[in-house]
């Protein structure tokens, strides 16, 4: 396997997370499953993980948006979950970030950040691990999900593989279940924008045979707008990246994307104090 598959794959693929039933995964097992040697793997982990830390630097310089990380309502000590598929479980995520943020611009809060997304994760994956989520004991839960539900199978016109009507049961009932259990405040974070000519063009894809569209968002974006608690709309921000925002298969955000997304859930969440 060639470095930079490999390094996507852990980049994305975070098998401790979902093999649990194994009695816990240490690095060495994790790094096992990779083909790498522990040291090899954790070289990889800590790579991401600068990338991302020299991304929270960057936007901190700007002492506008540092006021605002200053703004954002988590209080000393609170627990804040994210909830996602692999826009969220990414290394490199806009959650990654703003576990960076917070721990360089208020160290002394101890404010606790679990990212619970799962890549590949449809709507009815999360709503069926909503126990694990609310075991968390969340006080915020940032969720974001919908993007693996307009996955198509036989081509852009195939059968889609959650309904928009269930998509809207899934996450619905997903926010009233944990709430209920935990009362967290609850955010919803619109999933990103799809690159269609890039989706259209990625071998891999093709040869699965299944895509993805962003109209097939749109409905997704209704249920969310249509619900009270406060919405993300990352989307323009994303959009001003151009071609810059996503990885090649068009799905995936970059590095850039996934910053310019972090400063949208910033921004929004700021305004909410």
């Amino acid at each position: 396997m060639n470095t930079a598959i490999l390094e996507k794959l852990i980049r994305f693929q975070h098998p401790e997370k979902v093999l649990g039933y194994l009695g816990g995964l240490d690095d060495t097992r994790v790094a096992a499953l990779f083909g790498l040697d522990e040291d090899a793997y954790l070289r990889i982990r800590r790579d991401h993980e600068d990338q991302v830390r020299r991304t929270a630097e960057e936007l901190l310089d700007d002492p506008a948006f540092a006021a605002k990380v200053d703004r954002l309502p988590f209080e000393p000590g609170l627990r804040v979950v994210a909830v996602g598929e692999s826009t969220t479980d990414d290394l490199l995520s806009w959650f990654e970030i703003l576990r960076h943020l917070l721990a360089l611009r208020r160290p002394g809060d101890g404010i606790v950040l679990v990212n619970t997304a799962v890549s590949g994760q449809t709507s009815t994956q999360a709503l069926a691990g909503s126990p694990a989520v609310a075991f968390q004991r969340p006080d915020w839960v940032l969720c974001m999900l919908g993007a693996n539900d307009v996955r198509r199978f036989g081509g852009p016109e195939g059968p889609i593989l959650v309904s928009p009507a269930e998509t809207g049961r899934n996450l619905g009932a997903l926010r009233d279940i944990v709430t209920a259990r935990t009362g967290a405040r609850w955010v919803w974070v619109a999933p990103s924008p799809i690159d269609d000519a890039r989706v259209a063009a990625y071998q891999p894809f093709l040869q699965g045979g299944f895509s993805w569209s962003d109209r097939d968002l749109d409905p997704v974006g209704a249920f969310l707008a249509a619900q009270p608690e406060p919405v993300v709309g990352g989307g323009p921000a994303v959009a001003k990246e151009g071609a810059h925002a996503h990885l090649d298969d068009g799905v995936h955000l970059s590095l850039a994307g996934q910053r310019a997304l972090a400063v949208a859930v910033v921004e929004t969440l700021a305004d909410l104090t």
